[in-house]
Order: C-alpha cells, then sequence, then structure tokens
C-alpha cells in the first residue's frame, strides 16, 4: 500500500502488505510437459560434458556440466534431457539452462534417497537447489566467518506476502529446519524477522524474534543489521562480509522436509498478482514455465505487457512467459501494457527528491550523472555508488522519471567487471 501526502514538499511513505488473515494450502500448478533448469557456468565447447540430449535422469539427482565443474542444478523430476543451451541474464552474464521431459509413470526407483546428516559441507553438497534458496555455499565456506543467521519470515518489496505466509503457515517446519541448520553450523546467534503487525501470531520457542516496521524499506538486509544488530554495512560490503548471513523462512522449511523424507524437495511457494491486483498463492514445481501458472488462473499476458520477477521496487522484468519458477522467486507481477509507468531520457532536474528520501544519504543526483557517463570508478569513489542499498526509492520519486535503481545496480555490476579485470 502506497500513501502519499496532499502536501507535496512531503515525501511518500510506502508501506509494506500484511498476509491475510485467514491464510490458506496455495493453488498447486500441475506438472507440466517440460521444465527448465538453470546453471550458473557457460558451456565450454573444447570440452566433454557430462549430460547430452537424451539422458535419463532421476529425481534429486545433481546436474553437472563438467568434471570440474563446481556449480551444479538439481534435476526436479525424473525424466528425459530434452534441451541443454546457453542463455544470458539481466546483465548480458552467460549460463547454461536445461529443460528435462518428466517420466510420465516414475517410480520410486527413479528418485536419489538422501543419507542425511547433519553437517553443512553435506548440504552445500546436494542441497544448495532447495526451495527458499539456501545460502549454504556461503556457510560451508571456511574464509567467511558466519556469527549471525538471520531467518526471514518479513518480506523486503512492497505487495509480495510469500515470507510472511511462510512463516505462520508453517513454523513447525521453521524450528525443525532452525534446528537442523544450527547443529550443522554450530553458529551460536540465529534470529528471526517478522512484521511487528504479526507478532501475536506465531511462537518461535528460543529463537530470537527481531519485529520489524511497516515502513519500507525496514526490512532489507542493512537495515535490520543497522536497527537491529546495532551492524553498519560499510560501502562496498556485503553481510557476510560482518558476519551476517540471511535465509529465506522457506529454506529451513524444505531442509526439514529433506531431513524429514530423506529425499530433495523442489516445491516452491510464491505469490502472484494480476493485472487487477488479485493476489494468488501457488506452490509450483521448480522449473515450471511461467506460462502454466498464467494459463491456470486465466490470465493472458499480451505483447509488451510486462512480466516482474520480485516486487514493484526491486524486481526484474523478464520478457518471456517461458521463465521457469527459480528456487529464490518469491512473486511474480503482471503489469498491463497501458499502465506501465513510462522512464525518459530526460536530464535530472536537481529537484532533490531523490537525495531526500534516501535512506543512506547518497546525492543520487550527482551520482547519476557519472554513472550515464559510464565513469563507475568515480561513482564510487566520489558519490557513494556501494553504500546504495538497492531500495529502488529514488527512482520511485524521480520527477524526470530516470531509472535510477537500474543505474545503479548496472553501475556496481560495471564496477565489479572491472575491478576483477583489473
Amino acid at each position: 500500500m502506497i500513501k502519499r501526502s496532499f502536501f507535496s514538499l512531503n515525501q511518500p511513505r510506502l508501506f509494506y502488505d500484511l498476509v491475510e488473515p485467514d491464510l490458506k494450502e496455495p493453488e498447486s500448478i500441475p506438472l507440466p510437459a517440460s521444465l527448465s533448469v538453470l546453471l550458473s557456468e557457460e558451456i565450454d565447447s573444447t570440452k566433454q560434458a557430462l549430460i547430452k540430449k537424451g539422458d535419463a535422469v532421476k529425481k534429486g539427482e545433481k546436474l553437472r556440466l563438467y568434471d570440474d565443474s563446481t556449480a551444479y542444478t538439481t534435476s526436479p523430476v525424473a525424466g528425459t534431457i530434452n534441451l541443454f543451451d546457453t542463455y544470458s541474464d539481466d546483465f548480458g552474464k552467460i549460463a547454461t539452462f536445461i529443460v528435462i521431459k518428466p517420466d510420465p509413470n516414475p517410480s520410486e526407483a527413479d528418485t536419489i534417497k538422501l543419507d542425511t546428516i547433519e553437517d553443512i559441507g553435506f548440504a552445500d553438497q546436494f542441497l544448495r537447489k532447495l526451495p527458499g534458496s539456501p545460502p549454504f555455499e556461503v556457510l560451508a565456506n571456511d574464509r567467511i566467518k558466519i556469527s549471525t543467521i538471520v531467518i526471514t519470515c518479513a518480506d523486503t518489496d512492497l505487495l509480495s506476502t510469500t515470507n510472511q505466509f511462510v512463516g505462520l503457515m508453517y513454523t513447525d517446519e521453521i524450528k525443525a529446519g532452525a534446528k537442523i541448520l544450527k547443529a550443522m553450523t554450530r553458529i551460536p546467534k540465529i534470529c528471526i524477522t517478522i512484521p511487528e503487525a504479526l507478532r501475536t501470531r506465531v511462537n518461535f520457542d528460543s529463537i530470537q524474534v527481531i519485529e520489524t516496521g511497516n515502513s519500507y524499506p525496514s526490512t532489507l538486509p542493512a537495515m535490520i543489521m543497522k536497527d537491529h544488530l546495532n551492524i553498519v554495512l560499510p560501502a562496498g560490503q556485503t553481510p557476510e562480509d560482518k558476519g551476517v548471513c540471511f535465509i529465506r523462512a522457506e529454506a529451513l522449511v524444505s531442509l526439514a522436509r529433506v531431513y524429514k523424507t530423506k529425499e530433495s524437495v523442489f516445491d516452491k511457494i510464491l505469490t502472484l498478482i494480476g493485472k487487477d491486483g488479485t493476489r494468488h498463492r501457488v506452490r509450483a514445481t521448480i522449473g515450471t514455465p511461467l506460462s502454466k501458472i498464467f494459463s491456470r488462473f486465466n490470465i493472458h499476458v499480451n505483447e509488451q505487457d510486462r512480466i516482474i520477477i520480485g516486487g514493484p521496487m526491486r524486481g526484474f522484468a523478464t520478457f518471456t512467459v517461458h521463465h521457469p519458477v527459480l528456487a529464490d522467486m518469491d512473486t511474480v507481477i503482471i503489469q498491463d501494457r497501458d499502465i506501465i509507468p513510462q522512464l525518459s531520457d530526460y536530464p535530472c532536474i536537481n529537484c532533490g527528491n531523490c537525495i531526500r528520501i534516501c535512506p543512506v544519504n547518497i546525492p543520487v543526483n550527482l551520482l547519476v550523472r557519472y554513472l550515464e557517463a559510464n565513469q563507475y570508478e568515480e561513482a564510487a569513489d566520489r558519490f557513494d555508488l556501494e553504500s546504495c542499498i538497492e531500495c529502488g526509492l529514488c527512482a520511485y520519486v524521480c520527477t524526470a522519471r530516470i531509472p535510477l535503481y537500474q543505474y545503479i545496480r548496472l553501475g556496481k555490476h560495471e564496477l565489479l567487471t572491472l575491478r576483477a579485470d583489473a
């Protein structure tokens, strides 16, 4: 919900949505004729791939491209590899997608059984691709010293209520997953975020509860660290650099189910928001094309309609209805082409709105000039590019309708690329 003051001198206040009071089980999407899983590694034509078209795969089987690959994905079904090829993300990074055709009559032998042990190395080796996208790769890295884990039951963007739903609906499994995670990592401090308005509806026993406010962007990791953990995140650093690791509540639900069933799980919960604003709670197998979800709710996507993965402030657009459901996908929004706000290439008019609303006091009006000129090192050194917490408020209030959030994300990406090549 967005509230604007009548007086134009005041900045708009944005508030998170709260989950509906009468929780119901999500609508299940039938298994599609094919699923696509993504692998964060580029195909190398000089190497012999471990997978090929026509290979049979089991549910829960790890899929790697090459013998020396560290990246892997996991097959969400028993079936046959129908295709694998390259794709590029929104920054142009090349990776691989694998299309799997499910077996219509799988047997019990077609599912990989796991000899689960409470060890973070085991989790990193087999469970990275669970729904909720648990950060096991970070937790298993000996070079990264984590002292605090923060479980998120508070959503980080407007309109989305997926994390709240999971936190209220599956409280017992979250507690079970947290117990397993603590045994794995031996990290002494585990906290959980939940909107203050919902605190009385749940009991997380011994887990320390962080009650978050309803005003955006109070639930972003940098804000949680500053307001509740008394840790200011330095420019250019991640929460992990300061010993804090954030993990979705859904990842712990998935972890608890794995240790109960001894096999990987692939049912992802997400929130679908249609063109008329109607909210649908969905359960779909990872890899399901978004088109199958749209069809289930009779949502027709026209040319130039916008499909947003994530919320309206921090999400990104995809221009294909075939984009698969991913382990870290919480919200999908469909915007009708007739109501999409238009961006512009007008120059900054120095109205100052972006400066007044920025929660970390970045001089955005000066920063954007350097980003437009591709001067990324100067943008970081002189105007705090790396201090941005990527809330998107500057773009929301921009009078000139400059895509500030996109400029900043691109600027950070290009800065990392420049430093990696140096």
